[in-house]
C-alpha cells in the first residue's frame, strides 16, 4: 500500500538557495525539453515525447544547453541529476495528458498543450527518485536530499516513516515554506476489523459542513468567507504595486499565505473530522454528491467550493478502507430531502429556503439535513430483501405496469453503490434491519 507522508522542512539559508537552485533546474529541463518538442512538431516530424525519450534527448544536449556565458563551462552538475529528470518526467506526464484528452481517453476536463514555466509564477517543486534519499538513521528531526545534504524538520520525520520504504521524494515551496512529501510503501496488513460504532448517515451541506443522523452537528468553519475581507485587501495591494519591485514581490507573497491559511484551516477540519468517522462507525452513508453540476449555480458556488465535498468524500474513502469501516454511496437521485424520515411521504417540492422539514400526512417536524442523514442512513443500511416498509423487496409486475427492480448493489472500490427502487427509499432507520457484511 502506497502512502503520501509530509513533513515541512527548517532549511539554513544556504540550504534554501541549494533548494531554489534545484527547482530552477527542474524548471529549465521542462522549459528546453518543452521547446525541442514545440521546434520538432513546427518541422513537421512526430516527437517522441515520452519520458526516457526526453531523458535521452537531454542526457545528449545539456552540455550544449547547461553552459555559463561567463567561463563557457556547463553548470548542469551543480545540481543533483533528479532535478533535471524531476522536470523532465512532469513534461512527460503533461504530454501525455494532453494526447489522451485529444484522444478521448482521459476522464475529467479537456488539458490543453503544455505552457512554458515562469520563474515569477511562485512553483517550487522537484523531486527525488533513485539514490540515497529520506530520513536519517540517526538524526530523526532530519531529512537527507543529495547535493543539499541533512536539512532540518519540523518533526519526526523517522516516527511517520515507521520503518516503510521511501520510493520518491517530492519537495516545494508554498507560501514561502519548503516542504517534502514523502511515498512510502508499507506492507498490506490483514484486513482490519471495523469499529465497533453502528451505522451513521452523513448529510453534506453548506451552512453546517455535515449533518450525521444521530444528531452531531459538524460547523463548517467558512475558510473562505471568514478571510474573503483580508484577502481582497492584499490583491488589491498586489495590483497596485509595479511589476518587478521589491514591494510587488512582499505583497505577492502575503497574497500566497493568506491562500495557504485558508487551504489549511480547511484541511484540518476534514482531517479530523473523516479520521473520527472512520474510527467511530462501521457503516457510513453518504451521497453521490454532482459537485461540478452544484458549483454551476453561481450563488452558491463559492460556498459549495470552499466546503470542499469531493475532497470530503476523497479522504473518507482512503480512512476507512484503512479502518475496515464499510462505505455506502447512495445514489444521487435519491430524494433524501424531501423523503419524511418517518412516514416515507415524498414531497413533490422543497425549496432551499425551507430549514426545517414539515410533514403534511403525519404532522412531523425536523430539521432538514437531520432529516436527509436519517434517510441517507436507511437506504446506505438497508438490505436488498427488505424495503422501507419493513416487507420483501422483491416486486412482482403489476397489470399493465412495469417492473421496479430492487436495490442493485455495485461494488467500487471499497465502495459500495446503492440504488434504490421508490419503494424502499421511504421509512424510518428503526424499520430496517442493518446489514452485516
Amino acid at each position: 500500500m502506497l502512502e503520501a507522508v509530509k513533513v515541512a522542512l527548517d532549511p539554513t539559508p544556504r540550504q534554501e538557495r541549494l533548494l531554489e537552485s534545484h527547482a530552477g533546474a527542474a524548471r529549465f529541463a521542462y522549459n528546453k525539453g518543452l521547446a525541442h518538442v514545440r521546434d520538432v512538431l513546427e518541422r513537421g516530424d512526430a516527437p517522441e515525447w515520452s519520458y526516457y525519450a526526453l531523458r535521452k534527448w537531454w542526457n545528449q544536449a545539456k552540455d550544449a544547453l547547461a553552459v555559463d556565458e561567463a567561463t563557457g563551462e556547463p553548470w548542469w552538475p551543480e545540481n543533483s541529476k533528479e532535478a533535471y529528470n524531476s522536470g523532465l518526467e512532469s513534461l512527460a506526464d503533461a504530454l501525455k495528458n494532453f494526447s489522451e484528452s485529444r484522444k478521448g481517453r482521459r476522464k475529467g476536463r479537456r488539458m490543453g498543450f503544455p505552457r512554458f514555466k515562469s520563474k515569477d509564477s511562485g512553483i517550487r517543486r522537484f523531486a527525488y527518485t533513485t539514490g540515497s534519499f529520506g530520513p536519517v538513521d540517526h538524526d530523526s528531526y532530519a531529512l537527507k536530499l543529495p547535493r543539499i545534504g541533512r536539512v532540518h524538520c519540523m518533526e519526526d520525520a523517522s516516527k511517520r516513516v515507521d520503518g516503510a520504504k521511501v520510493l520518491r521524494m517530492s519537495v516545494s515551496r508554498r507560501a514561502g515554506r519548503w516542504q517534502a512529501s514523502l511515498t512510502v510503501e508499507r506492507a498490506d496488513d490483514p484486513a482490519p476489523k471495523p469499529p465497533k460504532g453502528g451505522s451513521v448517515g452523513i448529510d453534506l451541506g453548506v451552512k453546517e459542513l455535515a449533518t450525521l443522523s444521530d444528531g452531531t452537528v459538524i460547523r463548517n468553519p467558512h475558510a473562505l468567507k471568514s478571510n474573503l475581507t483580508r484577502l481582497r485587501k492584499a490583491q488589491r495591494s498586489l495590483s497596485r504595486k509595479r511589476r518587478g519591485s521589491n514591494r510587488r514581490r512582499k505583497a505577492r507573497a502575503n497574497v500566497a499565505r493568506l491562500h495557504a491559511r485558508v487551504a489549511n484551516l480547511r484541511r484540518d477540519l476534514l482531517d479530523k473530522t473523516t479520521a473520527m468517522l472512520a474510527h467511530t462507525y462501521a457503516d457510513i452513508s453518504i451521497e453521490d454528491l454532482n459537485v461540478a453540476g452544484m458549483v454551476k449555480n453561481h450563488g452558491l458556488a463559492q460556498s459549495i467550493q470552499d466546503a470542499a465535498f469531493a475532497e470530503f468524500r476523497r479522504q473518507l474513502t482512503y480512512k476507512t478502507a484503512r479502518t475496515g469501516t464499510r462505505l455506502h454511496v447512495i445514489d444521487r437521485w435519491h430524494p433524501s430531502s424531501k423523503t419524511c424520515s418517518n412516514c416515507g411521504t415524498v414531497k413533490t417540492k422543497l425549496s432551499l429556503s425551507e430549514r426545517v422539514y414539515h410533514c403534511d400526512k403525519c404532522g412531523l417536524s425536523i430539521d432538514r439535513d437531520l432529516n436527509a442523514a436519517i434517510n441517507i442512513q436507511v437506504a446506505g443500511s438497508a438490505p436488498e430483501t427488505i424495503n422501507a416498509r419493513g416487507g420483501s423487496g422483491r416486486q412482482t409486475r403489476p397489470k399493465g405496469g412495469t417492473m421496479r427492480h430492487p436495490a442493485k448493489r455495485e461494488p467500487s472500490g471499497g465502495e459500495s453503490r446503492v440504488r434504490l427502487s421508490w419503494p424502499r427509499q421511504r421509512g424510518h432507520a428503526d424499520d430496517f434491519a442493518l446489514a452485516t457484511s
